[in-house]
């Protein structure tokens, strides 16, 4: 600092405009190390430090309902017995019904709670689900939904050899569904909440795949970067009427989307992934730039807070590393595909 100021002072008497241009520099290098400093800070915080979430301003405990999307398997299931366990009852909604059935009476055994299904298979865009889905969630006082629901590639594709009715599905479950769920279902959230002096929430799934631009996951990577950018507008729309609207960035986490089975400080399973998800509700733990949205998960967490902060996340050098990575995963797949073909 000394040696920057005695700089300063020999150059001032030869040059006012080099003088402004030295201090503007110190200055606009003190303002991005405190923001950098701050940004750490509420990392550190946001994950470690600060208590968990009180669910009962979202009525937990109180009769309040909590509607999950793609209940029946992996993340939707743990959102669904975590969200029991906080004494909601639940609407759950998933394709397949025998699924749906065992962990209706799972649930309601283990908790004591009021637990309601539908199959409905949102790849079919028809009227009838959404119907079925108005429905039963009608005249139930609801004040969460979690919209959990989503399908990825069969694995790493080129889009121009993306077949035709993956492309349509991925976007017809992503984005589709989820919007029309979130809008049958969120003006109940907005009365019950009114009514019963208590706040309402809408999750939505997010990924990594949609914070960073995925080569050989294009459709599914364009399918979750528009989900961020609606849940950010939506959280702006219901702010005013109590309702608190979240994007959960993940990276990968052990299910069968992800056809990842082995854990590890990358890779968490689902119970401790959920766990963190809705600890953290309310915070943004490595989303720091972006507003309602969060990375729950503290190794994913430390992982999107060091992209943002070096290369990018929208960045060549980003790109190119997630291109090289899906390059590897489709050589792999297309191995192991093969050998499964020769000794059948």
């Amino acid at each position: 600092m000394s040696c920057f100021m005695d700089q300063l002072h020999s150059v001032g008497g030869k040059s006012k405009i080099l003088n402004a241009l030295l201090w503007c520099i110190f200055g606009f290098g003190v303002v991005k190390a405190t923001t950098l400093l701050l940004r750490a800070t509420a990392l550190i915080l946001d994950l470690f430090v600060l208590p968990s979430v009180n669910y009962s301003k979202y009525g937990a405990g109180k009769g309040k309902y909590c509607v999950v999307t793609g209940a029946s398997d992996g993340i939707g299931k743990e959102f669904a017995t975590q969200m029991a366990r906080r004494k909601f009852n639940l609407i759950l909604i998933s394709r397949t019904l025998s699924k749906l059935e065992a962990l209706q009476k799972e649930l309601q055994g283990k908790y004591g709670i009021d637990v309601k299904i539908l199959s409905i298979d949102v790849s079919h865009d028809v009227p009838e689900n959404y119907v079925a889905v108005k429905e039963l969630c009608q005249g139930l006082p609801i004040t969460v939904l979690i919209n959990n629901v989503g399908l990825s590639h069969n694995c790493p594709v080129p889009f121009l050899e993306t077949e035709e009715q993956e492309l349509r599905n991925i976007i017809t479950i992503n984005n589709t569904a989820t919007l029309l769920f979130t809008q049958i279902i969120t003006p109940t959230i907005i009365e019950t909440a009114a009514s019963s002096k208590c706040r309402g929430l809408v999750l939505t799934m997010g990924s990594f795949g949609g914070l960073l631009p995925t080569p050989l996951l294009a459709t599914y990577s364009g399918s979750k970067a528009f989900l961020q950018s609606w849940s950010n507008a939506l959280a702006g729309e219901l702010k005013e009427a109590n309702v608190d609207v979240e994007l959960i960035l993940s990276y990968l986490v052990t299910s069968a989307m992800s056809k990842v089975r082995r854990t590890s400080v990358m890779i968490p399973n689902p119970r401790n992934f959920v766990s963190s998800a809705l600890s953290s509700v309310g915070r943004r733990c490595g989303a720091q730039e972006r507003y309602a949205t969060v990375t729950p998960y503290w190794s994913h967490a430390l992982q999107h807070w060091f992209i943002e902060e070096t290369v990018g996340v929208y960045s060549r050098i980003a790109n190119a590393m997630n291109l090289k990575m899906h390059k590897s995963i489709r050589a792999r797949y297309l191995r192991k595909k093969l050998r499964e073909e020769k000794k059948q």
